[in-house]
């Protein structure tokens, strides 16, 4: 698991989760330097990134983004398959 210093990573494929592909999906709605996944909503970047690409995205996606949002506003550089149970409760509208 990659575990870059958040103060001084400065691409997004530098970040836990996140490889080329997905880089290029947050790239395409404007998101370019992982400090501009501080505050951000991950489920807004999951549609917007929908939005983009015309059709529905793998609901796994999601779990990337809370994954990455998390480790840029301070969280422990963990696993997107730790955020499934979250995504599942966000997604059927559960607290």
């Amino acid at each position: 698991m990659k575990n870059p210093d958040r103060q001084k990573v400065t691409k997004l494929d530098e970040l836990p989760n996140i490889g080329p592909s997905i880089a290029a999906d947050l790239a395409s709605i404007g998101i370019t330097h992982p400090r501009e996944l501080i505050g951000r909503d991950p489920l807004d970047l999951y549609r917007q990134i929908g939005a983009k690409r015309g059709r529905c995205q793998d609901p796994c996606l999601l779990d990337v983004l809370m994954a990455a949002v998390r480790f840029m506003e301070g969280g422990e550089p963990l696993s997107w398959w730790s955020f499934t149970g979250e995504r599942k409760r966000l997604l059927n509208g559960e607290p």
